[in-house]
């Protein structure tokens, strides 16, 4: 075992918060701790820092259309196609509440389009699109494949816990708890059936259900984001997957319930590398459920899942496996900072290897 190591920091860790105010990490709050020349935890890269924001290589400046209003944004997304940009300038906010609550209305974005904003560009937030109404189903949704969203925020309408009303109808009706409970509404930012869903340098914040929701399809990536305050009790996802499978790295993630959860039906599978926990979770951070969780009979907990070079902060354990997945998942060079014991961080069953971990503050290997 090597007796030194070196802790590194990346570019500044940039969070933005729920209303918008930056908060800037710790410069203690180390990413990365090397032993014998080998990094374990988050490191940032060539596109930018983690989290994205400013120093993030991708913006976008300009689009072939341009919307500064719902209506611009609605019309220009009704006639842009696959290789269009279109771009929301500066700091725009579009408050989409009275249109979902009223009209059901759901932003859908054509088949190769993006849509983008420019967070980051001279320290600009990026625009935001903003609903206050709790139950928003959708506030976008790809119509086909090969959809970018970058440089924006979405904010949801619910960054609370709601823990009561979830005890409440645990306590008052057991097991068949779930239409007491859902007759709370929940919200979603980004719900996709499409292949290659690509979402990048965006704040997704106050989603109960999920912030990106990749329900199917292959070739999904969520990368360079900040993704917080999805956390409502019994649901609150950063990023869920169905039957989907998606890369998810260079990711902030805090104040969440679990910040990456799959429901754990083949093929449901996720690469998650390179993201932060900043310290505070509602639940475990990382997730893949088992049949037993869907009452299929089975065991099995999604495909092919590996985990690595991740940096967790949190004190609830880091990765749970709630069953077998049918190739593997493969836990390695993550830093879990809070937690000595390999057994506490990753709590997984048959299938799932740990292996190669720096755990505690100094970054013991194990």
């Amino acid at each position: 075992m090597p007796v030194l190591c070196r802790l590194r920091l990346c570019r500044p860790l940039i969070l933005l918060g729920l209303l918008g105010a930056a908060a800037t990490a710790r410069a203690s709050d180390a990413t990365t701790v090397e032993q014998a020349g080998v990094s374990y935890g988050a490191t940032d890269d060539d596109a930018g820092p983690l989290g994205g924001g400013p120093g993030y290589q991708h913006i976008a400046s300009q689009g072939d259309h341009t919307a500064s209003t719902l209506d611009e944004l609605i019309a220009a997304l009704g006639k842009a196609q696959a290789g269009d940009v279109v771009f929301i300038p500066g700091e725009t906010e579009i408050d989409l509440t009275a249109r979902i609550y009223v009209d059901k209305l759901v932003l859908e974005i054509p088949a190769g389009v993006t849509l983008a904003g420019n967070r980051g560009a001279a320290d600009s937030a990026g625009a935001i699109l903003t609903s206050d109404a709790l139950d928003t189903p959708v506030m976008l949704r790809p119509l086909g494949p090969g959809v970018r969203v970058t440089g924006l925020r979405l904010r949801g309408p619910c960054p609370k816990r709601y823990i009561e009303h979830w005890q409440r109808a645990r306590d008052q009706l057991g097991p068949d708890y779930r239409e007491y409970y859902y007759k709370f509404p929940t919200s979603n930012g980004i719900v996709t059936t499409h292949d290659r869903l690509k979402v990048d340098n965006c704040e997704i914040s106050g989603f109960a259900h999920a912030g990106v929701h990749l329900r199917a399809g292959t070739g999904h990536r969520v990368h360079h984001c900040s993704i917080h305050h999805c956390q409502y009790q019994g649901l609150g996802y950063g990023v869920c997957l169905n039957t989907a499978t998606a890369k998810i790295d260079h990711n902030l993630f805090n104040w969440n319930r679990h910040s990456i959860a799959g429901t754990g039906r083949p093929p449901c599978g996720y690469e998650a590398a390179h993201n932060v926990e900043l310290g505070e979770s509602l639940s475990h951070c990382f997730d893949m459920h088992g049949g037993r969780d869907r009452g299929d009979g089975t065991n099995t907990a999604g495909t092919l899942i590996e985990i690595h070079h991740n940096t967790f902060r949190a004190a609830q354990p880091a990765v749970k496996i709630r069953g077998k997945p049918e190739d593997a998942c493969r836990v390695h060079h993550n830093w879990f900072v809070r937690f000595e014991l390999p057994a506490k961080a990753v709590v997984a069953e048959a299938g799932t290897s740990a292996t190669e971990n720096a755990y505690g503050p100094a970054g013991e290997i194990k």
